[in-house]
Order: structure tokens, then C-alpha cells, then sequence
């Protein structure tokens, strides 16, 4: 995109953060509708469901109280249920990435909840992160690992993650060999698929051919983040933003690939003993612990909401709230369901 760049000279000022929600459990992932209605992933088993005049509501089948049971940190991020990535559905319902129970489910809006998937080609379907609906109803998934506990895969030299896509002929496998499988974002014209490698850490962007195969692949941006890059969203001029995990930081990936840093909320020290002990293959879960911030402890996602999409809200993995800030420069709108 020619002229200049919204984003030049731009951070994030800590003085203007806001706060959204209160009491939430890992809030990863966050929908933002026009009339300021968000919905956000909740370790009991649902979302929370938190309306423009901040009043929220737990909406579960069943709320399941495993994760504040778990005073281990490995078990609390490995077993039970986990809602992790969302979409809205084309009527409406909420799409679901379950990280703890390998399924991609479907809720009403009431709670109703049953699977839509939990397998692809007769074998089980792996560790689900991240579910994305595009312009033609298709639905897009994308697996980090089938390594159990997804732990171990953190230090794997190479990756088994996939993505996979649902039309009217199933699921199928569309691209796999991805290291840790994380969100994906198409750009604004569907031309190409944009794809997280965790532990790559690094985003890479496949050609989207007509008929939902993905052709020609390559690393888009920096081939070392510097830190592991979890959620993305592009704005409107055609940068795309993201954050760090662990390190705590937000970036943008300029259209042209250059690398941003717009915020870095990480504990410096800790950060530094995380990436050397992951460059040398012995990162721990209390390696990554340590290497956490303030603002969205395990920063996981970012939203684009608000009348103008200038709204951006910072999902977590660690926080029971959420930080939100003005952008220069609206978010790409998402695909939204139709009444």
C-alpha cells in the first residue's frame, strides 16, 4: 500500500491503556461486535460475554472449574477444558478452538454446545489453537502439534503442526509442516493466508487459489521475531499486528515486512533466559513462567472493536482482564455473521 504509514512514529502510550472485564480466566481470544458487545474465551468452559456498558456474563453448557483447581502451571495449561481461538459462525453461534479437549466445537449463544470436529481422516485431530471463518462460509482451522502434552513440542527442530479447511466437501489437511501452529489471518482480498509459527518464531504466507488450496509459501517479515508471536489481526492500511508471548510484547509487520515494536511489556531478564534456553533446547515451563508482564500476562491476541475499529483489545492467557488502547489507524473489519 503506497503513501505514508499510520504506524510511523507510533507506540503505544501506557498513560492512555484502558481496561475491559473483570475476574476473566485466560481470556486468549476476543470477538468484537459493531454495537461494542465482546466475547471472550473463559477457561470454565465458554465465554464470557461482556456488553458495551461493562456489565458480563459467563455463557457455558457447564462451567468447569479444573483450571483454578490446578496449582501446577503445567497441569492448569494442559488438561481440562481450554476455549482458545473463536469465530462467529454464519448464524451467529460461536466457533470454538478447544486447546484442552482437541475439539472444534460450535455454541449457541445460550450455551447449547456440541462438536463439530474432532477428527480428520480417521485419526484424531490434534492439538486445535485457532479457528477463522472466511467470505465464502469456509471454515479454517489450525492445529499447533500432535504432540501430548504440547509442551514437549516447544522444542521440537521440526514441526508438525497444520492447517486445515472445512467446505461442503469436510475437513481436510490444506498445508501442514508448520512449527507450533498458531492464529491466521487472511489479508484484505483473500489472496493469501497468513499463518503464525510459534516456535518458528516467525509468520509465513501461503497463496490462496479459488478453490481453497494454498499454493506458493514464504516467510513474511523477519525469520526470527525475537520473541514467540501468537495472535495477529491486520488494521486497514495493511499492517499486521501481533504479539509476543511470554516476552510480552506487540509488534507490526509493515506491508512491506518490516518489524515494529509497539509496545514491550517483558520482564527483560527473564525474557533473555527464556529465547537463550529455547535456542538451546532446554526451555522449562518455569522458564516461560518467569517471562511474563503487567499489562496481559502471556500476551495472546489482538482485536480490532469500537464504532471506528480503532479499538485494540489484548487478549492473555495469564491476566483476568483485559488491556485496550487507540490505534492510529482502524483494523481490517472481520468476517461477522448474518441474522
Amino acid at each position: 500500500m503506497s503513501g505514508a504509514n499510520p504506524l510511523d512514529g507510533f507506540v503505544v502510550d501506557r498513560a492512555q491503556i484502558g481496561w475491559v472485564g473483570r475476574d476473566l480466566h485466560r481470556p486468549e481470544c476476543i470477538l468484537a461486535e459493531p454495537d461494542g458487545t465482546l466475547w471472550v474465551a473463559d477457561a470454565r468452559g465458554g465465554v464470557m460475554r461482556i456488553d458495551a456498558d461493562g456489565s458480563q456474563r459467563l455463557i457455558a453448557q457447564q462451567a468447569d472449574a479444573r483450571f483454578d483447581a490446578q496449582a501446577d502451571l503445567h497441569a492448569r495449561y494442559t488438561q481440562g477444558t481450554l476455549p482458545n481461538g473463536l469465530a462467529f459462525a454464519r448464524n451467529g453461534d460461536l466457533l470454538i478452538s478447544n486447546f484442552g479437549t482437541d475439539l472444534l466445537e460450535v455454541m449457541t449463544r445460550d450455551g447449547r454446545t456440541r462438536t463439530l470436529y474432532d477428527s480428520i481422516d480417521g485419526k484424531p485431530i490434534g492439538k486445535v489453537n485457532f479457528v477463522l471463518r472466511d467470505s465464502k462460509d469456509r471454515i479454517w482451522l489450525t492445529v499447533s502439534t500432535m504432540v501430548n502434552p504440547w509442551t514437549k513440542a516447544v522444542s521440537l527442530p521440526e514441526g508438525d503442526g497444520y492447517v486445515a479447511m472445512a467446505d461442503e466437501r469436510g475437513l481436510r489437511v490444506v498445508a501442514d509442516g508448520f512449527r507450533f501452529t498458531n492464529e491466521i489471518r487472511f489479508d484484505a482480498r483473500e489472496e493469501w493466508l497468513y499463518v503464525v509459527e510459534t516456535t518458528g518464531p516467525h509468520v509465513t504466507r501461503l497463496r490462496v487459489r479459488a478453490d481453497g488450496s494454498l499454493g506458493e509459501r514464504e516467510i513474511f517479515g523477519p525469520s526470527h521475531l525475537g520473541g514467540f508471536p501468537d495472535g495477529i489481526a491486520f488494521d486497514a492500511h495493511g499492517n499486521l499486528w501481533g504479539t509476543l508471548v511470554m516476552v510480552d510484547r506487540i509488534f507490526a509487520l509493515t506491508p512491506q515486512g518490516d518489524l515494529r515494536i509497539l509496545i514491550d511489556d517483558g520482564n527483560p531478564e527473564a525474557s533473555r533466559a527464556l529465547m537463550e534456553n529455547w535456542e538451546r533446547g532446554t526451555a522449562t515451563m518455569e522458564h516461560m513462567a518467569a517471562a511474563r508482564g503487567t499489562l496481559a500476562p502471556w500476551m495472546a491476541s489482538i482485536t480490532f472493536g469500537g464504532p471506528d475499529l480503532r479499538n485494540v483489545y489484548v487478549g492473555s492467557l495469564m491476566g483476568d482482564r483485559i488491556p485496550w488502547f487507540r490505534s492510529p489507524v482502524p483494523g481490517l473489519p472481520m468476517v461477522h455473521w448474518r441474522a
